[in-house]
């Protein structure tokens, strides 16, 4: 866990936001290393079609995740057929479990708030 997140969650510092990663954190590559997580190694057609992405704008969030090293991307053949796979790497499982860790301080933070806006002073 970041040492964002863990003060986020202990309530030592900050605002549980302040323990979410952007790189994670857009909708897309959430999507992404939510699905990468549920299973050994997805098919790169199987996340575009679940998450509604066009080609090029999967490559691009994959592109990004594989930067951070948060994926492995994957090219071989399925019969004669070319197929990208993408797996999850130990440090995509950890960045994963820090935004889900924080999202659940912020819902937990909320819930206690009563859900209510509060003006401040």
């Amino acid at each position: 866990m970041s040492s964002n997140a863990e003060a986020a969650a202990t309530g030592n510092g900050g605002h549980p936001t302040n323990g979410l990663s952007d790189t994670v954190h857009q909708r897309n590559r959430l999507g992404i290393l939510t699905i990468a997580a549920e299973a050994e190694r997805v098919e790169v057609a199987y996340l575009r079609d679940a998450l509604e992405l066009t080609a090029g704008n999967l490559s691009r969030h994959l592109a990004v995740l594989e930067e951070a090293d948060l994926i492995q991307i994957e090219r071989g053949y399925h019969g004669r057929r070319p197929k990208t796979w993408i797996r999850i790497t130990e440090q995509g499982q950890a960045a994963l479990a820090a935004e889900i860790s924080a999202l659940r301080e912020l819902l937990r933070r909320h819930q206690e708030l009563g859900g209510a806006s509060r003006p401040t002073g």
